[in-house]
């Protein structure tokens, strides 16, 4: 799997709507779904929790979790679903997940991951990966990051993305954890210097296109094998339709913004069919003319007028049109002057 690229796993954001958005975009990026919990899987509404549609792969699961029977019988029923991996979740700071023994405070029990992802591993036939933080609270990086991954390389796992940030667990919300403690890329890069046989993925931080193309440069003769997006992705989705043609090399025209619609209005047209809200999927276009005349207008209608009862795809339109009218006065005025 080509590893180049891919979309964070992020809370309340990446469902399925947001990743069949962003496909329409990017068709080489490896999309995430939300971090969903191993009894969640298990015992919960599997189709509400792990469809998704077809046209998303390559996608991963992300589960929660750290008992090895549930996550072995979770990642079994997200293969069977038909996803192209399965990730366990060693990074999230929230007291949540603290209080059920996963996400970031496992970094402080390497051989429980381990055991986790032996499990996984021994589940499932698609690759099983761990995304995790370098550190948490007073762990020194260098020591935690390399043991938590050589553990899980004992086992035979060999994909790591590395969010390059410790985890404060006590002191800083989750929001201010994506923010606050410093990046070490330098670290992760040294992760992959010293086990180059492993696949490494950095995350953390990365804002655009340039500074993934800036990641991926083996200058200092580091090569990662991939760039892991998160916020930026979500509110300024309009980057990803480069990324086909300036990270994967694809001898194809990037995908503008008013295509990105079209080319998701059929999806949109479906879910509507289906019973689904449009603003379910319209919250996940609002960052899409960024930067464009119009953007605010754009933002705005689709905030207001998505949420309506019955609110069908002319209230796309409308939003679309607005800003293709804002670019139209523009471009008179500067043939005007």
């Amino acid at each position: 799997m080509d590893r180049r690229l891919s979309i964070a796993p992020m809370m309340d954001w990446t469902d399925r709507h947001c990743r069949a958005f962003h496909r329409v975009l990017t068709s080489r990026a490896l999309l995430y779904t939300e971090m969903v919990t191993a009894p969640a899987v298990i015992h919960g509404d599997r189709e509400r929790l792990l469809g998704f549609d077809p046209v998303e792969h390559p996608v991963a699961l992300q589960l929660g979790g750290s008992d090895p029977d549930q996550l072995a019988e979770a990642a079994r029923i997200g293969a069977a679903f038909g996803y192209d991996e399965i990730n366990l979740n060693v990074g999230c700071p929230s007291d949540r997940v603290q209080s059920g023994r996963f996400g970031a405070c496992l970094m402080r029990e390497p051989s429980l991951v381990a055991e986790c992802m032996a499990a996984i591993k021994g589940a499932v036939s698609v690759p099983a990966t761990v995304k995790c933080r370098i550190g948490v609270d007073n762990q020194d990086p260098e020591v935690a990051l390399f043991e938590t991954v050589d553990a899980c390389a004992a086992v035979g796992v060999k994909v790591f993305i590395i969010h390059a940030r410790k985890a404060w667990l006590q002191g800083l919300s989750p929001k201010e954890n994506r923010d606050v403690p410093p990046l070490d890329y330098a670290l992760v890069r040294r992760l992959k210097r010293e086990r180059p046989h492993l696949s490494v993925t950095i995350n953390g931080g990365v804002a655009s296109l340039d500074e993934v193309e800036a990641h991926m440069d083996a200058a200092d003769g580091v090569q990662l094998d991939g760039v892991m997006l998160g916020r930026a992705a979500y509110h300024e989705p309009a980057i990803l339709g480069q990324a086909d043609r300036r990270l994967f090399g694809a001898p194809t025209a990037d995908v503008d913004a008013f295509e990105a619609v079209g080319r998701y209005r059929p999806y949109m047209a479906a879910r509507l069919a289906e019973g689904a809200h449009l603003s379910a999927m319209t919250r996940h276009m609002l960052g899409l003319m960024h930067g464009r005349p119009g953007a605010r207008a754009f933002r705005r209608i689709l905030t207001v007028e998505a949420v309506r009862p019955g609110a069908g795809l002319e209230v796309v339109d409308r939003a679309v049109d607005v800003v293709r009218e804002a670019e139209a006065r523009i471009e008179l005025r500067t043939e005007a002057a």
